[in-house]
């Protein structure tokens, strides 16, 4: 039998890694698909029309392919081989023409809103009736109430959107693998010890001497610590030029015709654009809400980073260069400038954020907060790198959580949480598998940055959105919820790491055991809000391109259209796009942030205000601000509406201004 679909004996029911084989997961996904269209077909074709027959049988019926899926799809971003890589591109339309199947069977859309039509009447428990609601909305959004040559279109359209963003992604691994820059000695020797290592360890999985590669925690502490401009602009221009390279990789072709399917998609459903389909079930609701918050922040953003930009050219002329500021130069200078006016250097800063004690910070947080514990287990797991713990509360089981800390040429670039194994009580109680992946710079000491440390924290919080999940259906549990909602615990849990107790208490020299000194910490929360206007230029225009994108006519060329958008706004010279469109993975390998990247402000406005709860009542830990905060956030995945969570955790919606405050912005708005 396969050991993909085995009832799996190891402890906590992970998968067998040792004993998967990429040749398994093949034959997997095909009984599996065989498997949940047999049990869908019997649903739709039989006899039973209650909620328990329809709804609750729909969550339990790709049982099979839920796992296959857990496994292969966590393994194809975290460890790519060509095998891996070849089945999904061959996976990609399957998928997609398995998913228009369900949604495009009338006899199971009919079933669906029939219940929904007699909903009043059938006694559901407000989590039903909740989980009714968004079933039929999954269905009506996919299509399924369309008919003829409109169903079969859209089908179509789903399809090849499909494969294309399994193309784009596959293409932007190629670019950030072939890559890289090899560095000489003397030009080593220029790097903080931090720095060497890293691009010690980097070269040495190439064969290779010192090289930076295009992994965002190598290249972003080349282009602040290197003196050498020109090796600065050539790493630099190779970074941003990722999925723009002519030949089988650039993605450009790719995205204009991503954005043209989408808007048809949207078209065939009867909106005006892809934006305002996207947009409906989200906290946002409209683009004009989306645009508005944007605007609000941009213009204190692009006034605080037009002034630093201004400082910043002054340190490049007095370096003897005659300028202008260049985005290569940007972060060369900040980083000195970070030094000179707050007396902070990374380079003495990281022995005390290694790896190992910001995550007995991260856990530690989760234990005085909710009072979980976790103890390191032993794999295999699916890379010698991962490391797995038991998570339990009051000697109960939570879940299992694996971390991937390191970068290597097989994973995608970035940081993102999944899981394995979602929680729900349906059909039995399931405790869910999660997953955190980074990409941190692998070196020996194991050091990481304050931005790495922040990362950490950040997909922490969503493991425990999932992992703290308490509902019953799968179909809202743990991250299902609200595009701009999700990113709500992740950014809230951010808080905690620059809590003075946990930095005071965790945040030790790795080789003397030594606590931060008191002055270090003093100043590193002093220069919270260093950069923060070059920091949140890049990343507005960015969702304001995104969402240009997808409002009105899709453009033909859609490079053309971020450069009109980015002009229109006043774009400083110096910065550029957080993630300019041939490398924008998250609107374009697929539809999970397309027209929605604006979420991490969104939430952004909801975290700062989260936090101050904690304030307001005198303690980073208060325990009845918390036992709210896991029973109305944490706990509660989409069993409401996203704001109606918000509001019984916090009593009312917030404005923007927190998130000003804190990014250092109040006072240039």
């Amino acid at each position: 039998m396969n050991v993909l679909l085995e009832n799996w004996d190891r402890p906590f029911g992970l998968p067998p890694f040792d004993r998967i084989r990429d040749e398994d997961f093949g034959p997997a996904f095909d009984t599996a698909l065989a498997r949940a269209r047999a049990a869908i077909l019997a649903i739709a074709e039989g006899p039973g029309t209650s909620f328990a027959e329809v709804i609750e049988a729909l969550e339990l019926a790709e049982g099979d392919l839920d796992r296959v899926a857990g496994v292969f799809y966590n393994l194809a971003g975290a460890d790519s081989t060509s095998a891996r890589e070849a089945l999904m591109r061959e996976l990609a339309p399957k998928m997609s023409a398995f998913s228009s199947e369900v949604t495009n069977n009338k006899a199971l859309w009919a079933k669906i809103e029939d219940l929904w039509q007699a909903r009043e009447g059938l006694g559901l428990s407000p989590e039903q009736a909740r989980v009714l609601e968004l079933y039929r909305q999954m269905f009506l959004r996919s299509g399924a109430a369309l008919e003829g040559a409109a169903a079969e279109r859209m089908t179509a359209v789903k399809a090849r959107l499909a494969v294309l963003g399994t193309q784009f992604s596959q293409n932007l691994l190629a670019d950030e693998r072939s890559w890289h820059m090899e560095l000489s000695q003397a030009e080593l020797a220029a790097l903080p010890g931090f720095v060497q290592e890293a691009a010690s360890a980097a070269g040495a999985e190439k064969g290779l001497g010192p090289v930076i590669t295009l992994n965002r925690s190598l290249i972003v502490p080349f282009l602040q610590f290197s003196p050498n401009r020109d090796l600065r602009e050539k790493a630099y221009e190779a970074w941003v030029a990722r999925g723009a390279n002519g030949g089988e990789t650039d993605n450009r072709a790719i995205a204009a015709e991503i954005l043209a399917l989408r808007h048809e998609r949207a078209t065939l459903l009867g909106y005006p654009d892809f934006a305002a389909y996207k947009l409906e079930p989200e906290m946002a609701k409209t683009p004009a809400a989306v645009r508005d918050l944007l605007m609000r922040v941009w213009q204190p953003a692009r006034a605080r980073a037009l002034a630093d930009a201004g400082v910043l050219e002054a340190m490049l002329r007095a370096d003897g260069f005659p300028g202008p500021l260049e985005p290569w130069d940007w972060r060369y200078y900040s980083e000195k400038r970070r030094k000179a006016e707050h007396d902070l250097d990374e380079a003495a800063l990281k022995p005390y954020l290694s790896l190992d004690a910001m995550l007995g910070a991260m856990f530690d947080c989760a234990t005085r907060l909710f009072g979980l514990e976790f103890r390191e287990i032993a794999g295999p797991f699916y890379h010698p790198d991962v490391r797995g713990w038991e998570v339990t509360r009051n000697g109960a089981h939570v879940a299992v959580f694996l971390g991937d800390y390191f970068a290597r040429g097989s994973k995608r670039s970035g940081a993102w949480c999944s899981a394995m194994r979602s929680q729900r009580k349906l059909g039995g109680e399931q405790r869910p598998i999660v997953v955190n992946v980074c990409n941190f710079a692998k070196g020996e000491p194991r050091l990481l940055s304050w931005d790495d440390a922040r990362t950490l924290f950040h997909e922490f919080g969503h493991a425990l959105h999932q992992m703290l999940s308490d509902v019953t259906y799968g179909f809202i549990s743990g991250t299902n919820v609200a595009r701009d909602f999700v990113e709500l615990p992740s950014q809230l849990y951010e808080h905690w790491l620059e809590a003075p107790s946990v930095l005071e208490a965790h945040a030790r020299h790795h080789e003397t055991g030594e606590p931060m000194p008191a002055d270090m910490l003093r100043r590193l929360l002093a220069a919270g809000t260093h950069d923060q206007g070059f920091a949140t230029v890049e990343f507005v225009a960015s969702a304001l391109v995104d969402l240009e994108f997808h409002t009105g006519t899709p453009p033909a060329d859609p490079m053309q259209k971020q450069a009109e958008v980015l002009e229109a706004l006043g774009m400083p010279r110096a910065i550029r796009m957080r993630h300019a469109t041939p490398h924008f993975a998250h609107v374009f390998s697929g539809d999970g942030y397309s027209s929605g990247y604006y979420s991490y402000m969104w939430s952004e406005v909801m975290d700062a205000d989260a936090f101050a709860a904690f304030e307001e009542a005198g303690d980073a830990f208060d325990p009845a601000v918390a036992a709210r905060l896991e029973r109305f956030i944490l706990s509660a995945g989409g069993s409401e509406e996203a704001e109606a969570l918000y509001i019984k955790f916090r009593g009312r919606m917030p404005g923007v201004e927190a998130l000003l405050k804190g990014r250092g912005l109040l006072d240039a708005a």
